[in-house]
């Protein structure tokens, strides 16, 4: 089976594409010919799958069985040459990974030097290349054991009996499963079951049956200390820590970015996943070969898209949101309902790709309500499920003959699914249950296992070491880490792909370009700083130096650093809609939560000295502040720290609140207090005792403060002289003659010389007198930005909390 060189560099193709190519390169060349140009130009051997109802096309000399068009009835659009069916292999012969797949293509190009560049290269995809090595099969078998699992139920409140309304028939019980004295209701009861490389095991059942849990259990999301049973991987248990390098799991729901491509999607979880040590482009390479894999040639340059940009469809997206998951080959793919919410059409293409993800050499896991009869023939296994118990494991061939045997044969014309499901439920609504079918499940497993040639691989074959099999998988490139075949197990996979700098550089690049494709996130902040700077601008314009504009000049101060605060609370929704995609993407190491703190926190920077040169540009010069252009640089930097300690605070926040409505509501009710007790409203000496500490604790404080500081930080400047006494008294309206002769009452009183020239209030008098001299302004400014560390680090906790994903 022949491929040309130049087009398996862009994208992986089968033979049938390769004859149209021939064929329309040499019109008018019999199939003869274009066999003799392939023979006659040096081969490389590559490994792919071949179709099903196809015939060969031979490459051998001897070689003349070539198909003609007319034998390949489906040649026509990509929508149908992703529904041909693939032929079901044995189990040693299994498809090449996209690591086996890109070395293959390096080896090529590095044998380029040696033939004529005029001759188009062309590899048998049946061979090894390395004719000198022979690698031995290790494949891997999950096995899982005796898996129970329950889950405390809330007690509800007892009404008097007479109250009570009867919610169910007396013979079935109102809470099934549920232990009454207790109060734990079981949602897994020995579950036991095996998972082998290169096949699909389907967990099925109605709603409620424990599917997802089962899921869950498997993929480490459920707290070993509460779940009951062993999980192995050939014989030995599986830490959570391999797990993690060796698996991927894929949510029900699709968490992507709406406006980035396909291409970029998956580009970017490549540069996650896979390490430094490959070049940028052989991660471009291997994405483009997910790509063809997963069928999504024609979207690739399409965004996701979400209910306000139209993007791929529902089963596009879905094959995206297995494709992010899958880049570094993983061993194990577990997923949760991946066909939910699909037609049939889109729900058999997922499922083709999954089963061609398992015959790569992974072990494919995934619940699915019901499947379609295309989609059940290609299952390779099932565990049927009822209220947390197996009604069936086995291959779907056997349904027939199980329920044969157990007395309820399933009809000719009848879908077996559809059958097995009715039967199930019809049987949970009796008094029995479903025991007898559960027993009897029992019973034919004891009797199956005796059969030699249901053991591992038909024929008895000893499960190989983890270790070899760890090994085996990294020779043949998947478990991407960099490790080289001679170096080639466990301990050569990383925890994670990268170093945390290179993650936090991917994940800058990737929230800049969501900044750009979604500019208006942005655009709403700045547009408010700059309306609010306006308004301040134009109500407290060329304020004086009178008593009146000292209050107008505190009560600027106040609402300035206030506002800052306020405007930041429009971020909150940007981590809440983040935080699935986040949760997806750390939970199995794709990246380090301190990566993204940090990344995060950096990336906030530019942002915010935007909107502070913009808030203090308008306002500065038009409220007519002291200091020129030093004071409008620490009055910059005051705003800068201002932002910084708001934009913290808001993250943290946004961190531990889980909805976007309480989330506002915290953010608002909180800076409200931090305004109330900044010291504006009332001094520090006013403030009785026991609220002292909230007036340390006031984000607000340290920035008002400092800002105070800057502009009364001459101490000669005189701010009320004379007769401007009285401005803030009752006796403001009196004549000045008047003013005059009180003054000279006063200063008779006071034995001190008091005229209409005589300074009153200087700045330091004023500081004084708002108690805002207990920080000096550089402490001040210093001290707003360790808040705004501090809730950094805050931030960092509650996602290494709140992130664990994980039942207890």
């Amino acid at each position: 089976m022949l491929y040309s060189f130049d087009l398996i560099q862009r994208e992986l193709i089968d033979q049938t594409k390769l004859l149209e190519i021939f064929q329309k390169d040499f019109p008018t060349a019999g199939l003869s010919s274009s066999q003799r140009i392939l023979n006659s130009v040096p081969q490389v051997p590559i490994y792919i799958t071949e179709p099903k109802s196809i015939p060969t096309i031979m490459s051998s000399s001897g070689g003349d069985n070539v198909s003609t068009a007319s034998d390949l009835p489906f040649l026509g659009p990509r929508q149908a040459m992703e529904l041909r069916e693939y032929s079901r292999r044995p189990r040693h012969h299994v498809s090449p990974t996209l690591g086996e797949l890109l070395r293959r293509v390096e080896h090529s190009t590095s044998d380029q030097g040696s033939t004529s560049s005029d001759h188009a290269h062309v590899f048998e995809l049946d061979q090894d290349p390395s004719p000198n090595t022979t690698t031995t099969p290790f494949p891997f078998v999950l096995s899982f054991r005796d898996l129970s699992y329950s889950v405390k139920v809330r007690r509800e409140m007892l009404l008097p009996g007479f109250l009570r309304r009867r919610t169910s028939s007396p013979d079935v019980p109102a809470d099934v499963g549920v232990d009454s004295q207790t109060n734990m209701k079981i949602l897994l009861n020995n579950i036991s079951g095996e998972a082998r490389e290169g096949e699909i095991l389907a967990v099925l059942g109605a709603s409620g049956s424990g599917k997802s849990t089962l899921i869950d259990a498997l993929a480490d999301r459920i707290a070993r200390e509460s779940l009951k049973g062993t999980i192995t991987l050939n014989g030995e248990v599986l830490e959570s820590r391999l797990l993690k390098i060796m698996s991927a799991y894929v949510m029900q729901d699709d968490l992507l970015f709406p406006m980035l491509t396909v291409e970029e999607t998956l580009m970017f979880s490549a540069e996650f996943r896979l390490p430094r040590s490959l070049s940028k482009s052989r991660k471009m390479a291997r994405v483009q070969a997910l790509i063809e894999q997963l069928g999504l040639r024609s979207a690739a340059k399409t965004v996701i898209g979400d209910e306000g940009h139209r993007g791929v469809s529902g089963g596009e997206r879905r094959r995206v949101s297995i494709g992010i998951d899958i880049i570094h080959d993983p061993v194990l793919l577990f997923l949760d309902e991946p066909t939910s919410g699909l037609d049939s059409t889109s729900a058999y293409m997922v499922v083709k790709v999954l089963q061609r993800i398992a015959r790569s050499g992974s072990i494919v896991i995934m619940s699915i309500h019901q499947p379609s009869y295309r989609i059940l023939n290609v299952l390779d296994r099932l565990i049927f499920l009822s209220r947390g118990q197996t009604v069936f494991s086995g291959a779907p061939a056997s349904l027939p003959q199980f329920f044969a045997e157990f007395g309820h044969p399933i009809p000719p014309n009848e879908d077996r699914t559809e059958f097995v499901l009715d039967l199930v439920r019809e049987r949970e609504g009796t008094s029995g249950g479903t025991k007898t079918l559960v027993d009897f499940n029992k019973s034919w497993q004891l009797r199956e296992n005796r059969n030699p040639s249901n053991t591992y691989m038909g024929n008895g074959t000893a499960t190989p070491s983890l270790i070899d099999a760890i090994s085996s998988s990294i020779s043949k490139g998947k478990l991407v880490s960099g490790a080289t075949s001679n170096d080639a197990s466990l301990a050569s996979v990383p925890r994670f792909a990268n170093p945390f700098w290179s993650e936090m550089i991917v994940i800058a690049k990737r929230s800049i370009l969501n900044s750009i494709r979604a500019p208006e996130l942005f655009g709403v902040r700045l547009g408010a700083v700059i309306v609010t700077g306006f308004i301040l601008a134009t109500i407290f314009r060329k304020l004086d130096s009178s008593p009146r504009g000292i209050q107008e000049r505190l009560g600027f101060f106040a609402f300035a650093m206030s506002t800052t605060f306020y405007t930041c609370a429009e971020a909150i929704p940007v981590f809440l809609q983040q935080r699935y995609i986040f949760m997806r993407e750390t939970a199995y190491n794709a990246y380090r939560r301190s990566s993204y703190v940090l990344s995060h926190s950096i990336l906030s920077i530019p942002s915010i000295l935007i909107l502070s040169i913009a808030f203090a540009a308008i306002t500065f010069w038009a409220v007519g502040l002291a200091g020129g252009i030093s004071g409008f640089l620490l009055f910059f930097l005051f705003t800068v720290a201002a932002f910084w300690a708001a934009s913290s605070f808001v993250t943290f926040l946004s961190g531990v609140i889980y909805n976007v409505m309480v989330g506002y509501t915290v953010v608002v009710a909180i800076l409200a207090y931090f305004l109330l007790f900044s010291g504006f409203f009332i001094s520090r000496d006013r403030i009785p005792p026991y609220w002292i500490w909230f007036h340390y604790a006031s984000l607000v404080k340290y920035p008002y403060q400092g800002v105070l500081q800057n502009e009364f930080s001459d101490p000669t400047k005189c701010f009320v002289r004379g007769v401007q006494v009285f401005d803030a008294s009752p006796l403001r309206d009196v004549p000045d003659s008047m003013k005059l002769k009180l003054l000279k009452s006063m200063s008779d009183t006071l034995h001190v010389n008091i005229t209409r020239s005589t300074c009153l209030t200087t700045a330091s008098d004023i500081l004084h007198q708002t108690g805002v001299t207990d920080l000096g302004k550089w402490p001040s400014f210093w001290v707003t930005i360790a808040w705004g560390f501090f809730f950094r680090v805050l931030f960092y906790f509650a996602l290494l909390i709140g992130s664990k994903n994980k039942r207890r």
